[in-house]
């Protein structure tokens, strides 16, 4: 089963859902990209995953362009706020799935609170695709 995880950096959010979803199955082919990929993670991103024994520190800030003439069995974006458009996947899609989180990289005020952002966003994405692998993916 193929998976494409969309976001607009590709830096935080889809990479920690890419880490997830592979931690929960290693047999799925998962792939993370954006439609303004950074070209980089967000460290704090890799330390909050670091911090719960998932290593994405070897994952790529890909543009959503390199996958749009590959087939997909799911295309889930995670883009969170009103602010915030999600990028629209024309390629061959068997199901789109959106599920949205506030972008932690936003957060602003101490190390501390950012920190906590980090750790709150990323336990959502586990919860939410922890979710999702059990009651679709799992099951296909």
């Amino acid at each position: 089963m193929k998976v494409l995880i969309l976001c607009t950096g590709n830096s935080c959010r889809s990479q920690m859902a890419h880490g997830f979803l592979q931690s929960f199955d290693e047999t799925l082919t998962v792939c993370s990209a954006g439609t303004e990929a950074s070209g980089k993670l967000n460290q704090k991103a890799v330390a909050a995953m670091k911090e719960i024994g998932i290593d994405i520190s070897n994952h790529t800030s890909d543009s959503v362009d390199l996958y749009l003439n590959e087939e997909w069995d799911y295309v889930i974006t995670v883009c969170g706020g009103a602010n915030e458009s999600c990028p629209a996947f024309f390629g061959k899609v068997k199901h789109r799935i959106h599920i949205g989180f506030e972008d932690p990289s936003h957060a602003v005020g101490t190390d501390e609170f950012i920190n906590s952002e980090f750790i709150r966003v990323r336990d959502e994405i586990k919860t939410a695709f922890s979710k999702l692998y059990n009651e679709q993916l799992k099951a296909g």
